[in-house]
């Protein structure tokens, strides 16, 4: 039996990028049951690639209750529905296994991971105020994307002189933009930044010089976007929402390496059983951005441990 709910987080504070805010985390959950066992996964529908909370839902309830993961990648694309059912079936084969799901991968358990925390797009005084306040983060993550977004990145670093930071413009800028931008990151200390360009007009990026790593996140999807990568690209996001599941986002991780790319590890804002199978993902990433709970006021039963090893693993009762 396959189960959908629509499922409501309420965030710390208003989270804002480049292309609006948020006061919530909406978020849907999949849950599918066979043989007394339940297993579950979460996803983040958005509406950047077209999909909505409803359609999301539909699509998963449309499934046939004993669809598999072979099928799924057969019958659906990737995205925010195939990832929910995804991950819920690897948490029900674990269940019924009596195992944890890397076992079932044959993968060493994974250990605590250092993750960026995000700091929405705000003024530069309070995202100076909101950077001082966790200044003992080792990676901030910031969100930029605007014509005036100089201040705003000095502001954090007089916040948070310490921490590595990493850029996401969101696609919110031009090349000519990015091109004048690049040196006062490097001479910021910016370790990374995401997503300059708008996917799809982004070929300026072979044309540049990138003095700093530069990732693709809107620009990379599953295994099929690695070829319009190369020499634009240094690092790829890779995020469960958008491979439509960990299976595909595990063999986009090796495909990748395989082909030089470094490996970030992201999210959308969900709770942490959205989280939790990017845990497996982010062994041994360059970077991880896994920090969805940590911007909620309220989390999912059995959450995810945050602390200063970073995020731990899910306890079986979670995900896993």
């Amino acid at each position: 039996m396959i189960t959908v709910s629509r499922d409501r987080f309420p965030l710390a504070r208003i989270f804002t990028l480049s292309r609006g805010s948020k006061t919530e985390a909406l978020v849907v959950t999949a849950s599918i049951t066979r043989d007394g066992h339940t297993g579950r996964g979460e996803s983040v529908p958005y509406a950047r690639y077209g999909e909505t909370v409803e359609g999301v839902m539909a699509d998963i309830a449309s499934q046939e209750p004993w669809v598999t993961r072979d099928a799924l990648v057969r019958d659906m694309a990737p995205g925010a529905a195939r990832n929910a059912l995804d991950c819920a079936l690897w948490d029900l084969q674990a269940k019924a296994a009596g195992c944890r799901v890397w076992d079932l991968l044959g993968l060493p358990a994974p250990r605590p991971v250092v993750t960026a925390y995000t700091l929405s797009l705000d003024t530069p005084q309070v995202m100076r105020e909101q950077a001082a306040l966790h200044a003992h983060r080792p990676i901030l993550k910031i969100k930029l994307g605007t014509p005036d977004d100089m201040p705003r990145l000095e502001a954090v670093r007089q916040g948070a002189p310490a921490s590595t930071l990493i850029i996401d413009a969101n696609e919110g800028w031009t090349a000519d933009i990015y091109a004048d931008l690049a040196p006062r990151l490097v001479a910021l200390g910016v370790a990374l930044v995401e997503q300059p360009l708008p996917a799809g007009a982004d070929d300026m990026l072979a044309e540049i010089a990138r003095p700093l790593p530069v990732c693709a996140d809107e620009s990379c999807h599953n295994r099929a976007s690695l070829h319009g990568l190369r020499g634009k690209y240094d690092v790829i996001n890779i995020k469960l929402d958008k491979t439509g599941g960990l299976t595909e986002a595990l063999a986009l991780k090796r495909e990748a390496q395989a082909q030089g790319f470094g490996i970030m590890v992201g999210c959308m804002v969900g709770s942490s059983l959205a989280m939790a199978p990017a845990t497996l993902l982010a062994q041994g990433a360059s970077f991880t951005d896994l920090d969805g709970p940590l911007l909620l006021a309220q989390d999912r039963d059995h959450p995810l441990m945050f602390d200063e090893h970073g995020i731990h693993p899910p306890q079986p009762a979670l995900w896993g």
